[in-house]
């Protein structure tokens, strides 16, 4: 059984409405192989694609959203961020090892707004069903929803 990295939003979280996308890797460390990114996909498509693959497969699906970043400067900007926050991090993981291995006590939920579930399986969407999720996301994308 595979594993399903997502965020958990409230429902009027406008992040819902954004292109998602699904990386799809190893559950383990032992295989080693480059991860498969899909999509994009509206936030359902991805969920049931992502559970239908990964549910009977010893495979990691992560399903989070594309940010759409019109300039270079947005681009940097993001980049900046997720560094600041990559080493805000690791000095708190510094600080913890000061006083102890606390490893254990941290959880996914701790450290993020994703969660780790075992995927169950679901039948996956139509072709149909996802092509016209592709149409509204170009829609969304070009402005002309």
């Amino acid at each position: 059984m595979g594993a399903l990295v997502t965020l958990e939003l409230p429902d009027d979280s406008p992040i819902l409405d954004l292109p998602w996308i699904i990386t799809f890797g190893p559950l383990d460390d032992v295989d080693e192989w480059e991860p498969v990114v899909c999509g994009p996909y509206e936030r359902v498509h991805a969920l049931a694609l992502a559970e239908s693959v990964v549910a009977d497969e010893e495979l990691m699906a992560v399903v989070e959203p594309l940010l759409p970043k019109a300039s270079a400067e947005e681009i940097r900007a993001e980049i900046t961020a997720a560094q600041r926050a990559a080493e805000e991090e690791a000095a708190q993981l510094d600080d913890a090892s000061l006083y102890g291995d606390f490893e254990d006590l941290i959880t996914e939920t701790d450290v993020g707004e994703s969660t780790r579930r075992p995927a169950q399986p679901q039948t996956p969407p139509s072709e149909a069903e996802v092509r016209a999720g592709f149409a509204r996301i170009a829609a969304l994308l070009t402005g002309n929803r």
